[in-house]
């Protein structure tokens, strides 16, 4: 049936160690999945004061959640945890991989996916924060990026993606706000919905409208600053700004032998795969396809963390 749906969420997260306030501002997506009109109303939070870098302990705010999860495109669900707005990718089928794409991309294949919720925005410097006031998280490797000499801990920079985080951290991170890291199946799913398309946003190429990459900017962007490049399903900066980390091992052959239901990916290797590109990235990196790996513990001013979780 198709439908219309409006899903607005607005939502204040508060360091626990300073009780920071955050304005919101707020960008307008219209997409057609899976026969069905979305318009999404997204809000990405600003937050005014410095996250606290330190192990000891401390409690994990209370949040309110401002959504009642519901199984639609479109709908969106306030992890209590750290605040983070998800969104809902539904059941079903969508081609995996790019016949016109590297050797590790093909064959492409038909994957069916049950239902799950995918972080909207990457996990941010100020959300990161909170993970490690509650001594679950290792602090970034770094506290610089490519041009920014106090990149984590600065109040400008709280909104933007955390970097210097390594697959470890990443799943660290994703168990203590209760979710985990998506497979590459759920991770390339949300990217690039059900309809074969190669990018988030469509089958054109990348220009700097649509996604950090490239080097166009020279650093990262605040989250959620490419609304014209969100995928089919609402998801921002599925394209350029960090690589994400998945839980998939890397094989360069696994699509030949992958199941064609929730693959999880090969059970053992050296290299976990990173997905979507970043900022100092060739263009081709953009493709929702294309697949990067690194070992485990790498971390870089282009590594970040986008979680999932299948029930909400």
């Amino acid at each position: 049936m198709k439908r219309i749906l409006l899903i607005a969420v607005i939502f204040m997260i508060g360091l626990a160690a300073c009780g920071p306030t955050s304005s919101q501002s707020t960008t307008t997506k219209v997409a057609t999945v899976e026969g069905s009109t979305v318009t999404f109303i997204t809000s990405i939070p600003t937050y005014t004061s410095t996250p606290t870098d330190t192990t000891t302990s401390t409690p994990i705010p209370t949040l309110t959640n401002t959504a009642t999860p519901a199984s639609g495109i479109g709908s969106t669900w306030v992890s209590p945890i750290d605040g983070m707005v998800m969104g809902y990718v539904p059941e079903g089928t969508f081609p995996m991989g790019f016949s016109g794409g590297y050797s590790d991309e093909q064959p492409q294949h038909t994957v069916t996916l049950d239902a799950y919720w995918i972080d909207k925005i990457e996990v941010t410097n100020g959300l990161y924060a909170l993970c490690v006031q509650a001594g679950a998280c290792n602090s970034p490797r770094r506290y610089t990026s490519n041009a920014i000499d106090i990149y984590y801990g600065n109040p400008m920079y709280a909104d933007y993606p955390v970097i210097y985080v390594s697959w470890i951290d990443a799943q660290a991170y994703c168990s203590w706000a209760d979710r985990r890291l998506p497979t590459e199946a759920e991770w390339e799913k949300a990217a690039r919905g059900t309809d074969g398309r190669i990018y988030p946003w469509g089958n054109t190429p990348p220009e700097k409208s649509l996604a950090n990459f490239a080097n166009n900017i020279e650093d990262i962007t605040k989250t959620g600053s490419y609304p014209g490049g969100a995928s089919p399903y609402g998801m921002l900066d599925m394209a350029g700004n960090v690589w994400e980390w998945t839980a998939d091992w890397y094989s360069q052959n696994y699509y030949s032998q992958s199941p064609d239901h929730d693959p999880p990916g090969p059970d053992d290797g050296t290299k976990r795969v990173l997905r979507g590109g970043s900022w100092n990235y060739i263009a081709p990196g953009n493709r929702s396809s294309y697949r990067f790996s690194k070992e485990p513990t790498f971390s870089s001013y282009e590594t970040g963390i986008r979680c999932v979780r299948t029930e909400p």
